[in-house]
């Protein structure tokens, strides 16, 4: 395996890492934050031990985060020093605002937060966790200002073989980033959700702190179903900016080798990707322009017209990702998006209804469905990262063209096994805090400390 194949495979690794803590840090501080906002406005107890649980929990993901992003953003420099060179000028910018203004923001109140439980107001302290959560969401907005420039660039100029920024509004007004933004901050809401339902069912079917669990059963199952609806609402618009921007990506989803109008949907495809045609498939007609134009007709592009296209573009060379990556995990991130909207449904009847959640035997799965968010959010991310090849930054500058040329296969096979085996030490330790402390449940330990007349509780 040479350095590129090693490179994009590290890359991988870390990126799959890292975003399985991302989606639930966007999603869970800000249930937290409602979750407090409940108890200053109502002055209930209840909520002020739930964001205090689920808060605990927020932390210790929120830690396992930051330790698999700081490398993440190293790899440009060592792995990636051809594509750091060409496009830092660009991609350089939102990832500093990022660390400076958001990252900080977050970590800095979230320690006020943290520490500042019975010594600050109310209300300042519920200040804390909001910005918490703000600056959660505005670091997710940075992030994909920089991944909507690779996937669709704009705002830029190529001078003495370097891009430069020209334009930072275009950059921020990125049509790509808005669809793409939302998208991802929802299916952390998603995530955050079934997190918090699927520990809530566990405790609610052993009956422990009923009316604790009740409420934060209710909560989440409100918050997810609105958010997976949103998901969806939002992914479809983000299709139909992909056919227009990106149409080879959407051209291997849906396996469809010739241009067509109308355009059919994939249900079933075996393809013979060798020779660009079809084994065996099962089609759906017009349905796929109806995706793509909201009408029956409409023309989306086939992967030969647009190889043949792209080679007159920009030189010889095959220009289609894989196409059974792009078209599994398509289905694979859309059909897990309608069954968790399906689950999300499922949780908010017995709060519809006014019945108590354990009645219902289906709550007794819903502690399984927490890896699906996790699942629908890798395919994604793959997907969307799989589906640019073989560019690095669409129609700029190829992948094969990004690798760092100083390194040697043996150099990125060690560090790409050794950043395996700490990443899977950390999982696991994650898991483990994550499951014993909400196994645990809301335990508040009665803490003693000495004075001059002897001990308080």
């Amino acid at each position: 395996m040479n350095v590129l194949t090693l490179s994009q495979l590290q890359f991988a690794v870390t990126t799959v890492y890292h975003f399985f803590f991302v989606p639930l840090t966007l999603g869970l501080s800000v249930l937290v934050a409602i979750m407090e906002t409940l108890y200053v406005r109502s002055g209930d107890l209840t909520y002020r031990r739930m964001a205090k649980f689920w808060g605990n929990l927020f932390l210790i993901n929120f830690a396992m985060g930051v330790v698999t992003g700081i490398v993440m953003e190293f790899q440009f420099g060592m792995n990636w020093a051809q594509y750091a060179r060409f496009v830092g000028d660009v991609f350089g910018a939102p990832l500093a605002i990022e660390a400076l203004l958001a990252f900080f923001l977050e970590s800095v109140f979230l320690g006020v937060w943290v520490f500042g439980w019975d010594k600050l107001s109310k209300g300042m302290h519920l200040a804390a966790i909001w910005l918490v959560a703000l600056g959660s969401n505005i670091s997710a907005l940075w992030i994909l200002i920089a991944n909507s420039f690779m996937q669709h660039p704009v705002g830029y100029a190529v001078e003495n073989g370097r891009a430069v920024m020209t334009d930072f509004g275009a950059l921020l007004a990125n049509p790509y980033l808005w669809t793409q933004f939302p998208h991802t901050v929802f299916s952390g809401f998603t995530t955050g959700a079934f997190f918090i339902l699927g520990i809530s069912a566990y405790h609610l079917i052993r009956r422990r702190e009923m009316d604790f669990f009740r409420r934060s059963f209710q909560l989440a199952a409100v918050f997810g179903a609105l958010a997976i609806f949103l998901v969806i609402l939002v992914g479809h618009s983000q299709a139909q900016r992909m056919v227009q921007v990106q149409p080879m990506k959407m051209a291997a989803a849906e396996a469809l080798w010739e241009s067509q109008d109308p355009a059919s949907f994939s249900l079933f495809t075996v393809g013979d990707e060798p020779n660009l045609k079809d084994g065996f498939a099962i089609r759906i007609p017009n349905v796929l322009s109806i995706l793509a134009y909201n009408q029956p007709t409409g023309k989306v592009q086939g992967i030969r017209n647009l190889q043949a296209e792209y080679e007159a573009k920009y030189g010889p060379g095959y220009y289609a990702p894989s196409i059974i990556t792009l078209y599994w995990s398509f289905r694979i991130m859309v059909g897990l998006g309608f069954l968790l909207l399906l689950l999300a449904f499922l949780a908010l009847y017995p709060t519809l209804r006014n019945r108590p959640i354990s009645q219902f035997r289906y709550v007794r799965f819903f502690p399984l469905f927490i890896a699906l968010p996790y699942l629908a959010n890798t395919f994604g991310w793959i997907f969307t990262e799989m589906g640019r090849q073989p560019w690095v930054v669409f129609g700029l500058m190829k992948t094969q063209d990004a690798f760092s040329p100083t390194l040697t296969p043996g150099m990125v096979l060690t560090t790409l096994i050794l950043f395996t085996l700490v990443y899977a030490l950390l999982i696991v330790a994650d898991v483990y805090l994550m499951f014993k402390y909400a196994k645990a449940g809301p335990v508040e330990k009665k803490i003693e400390f000495s004075t001059e007349e002897g001990y308080v509780g």
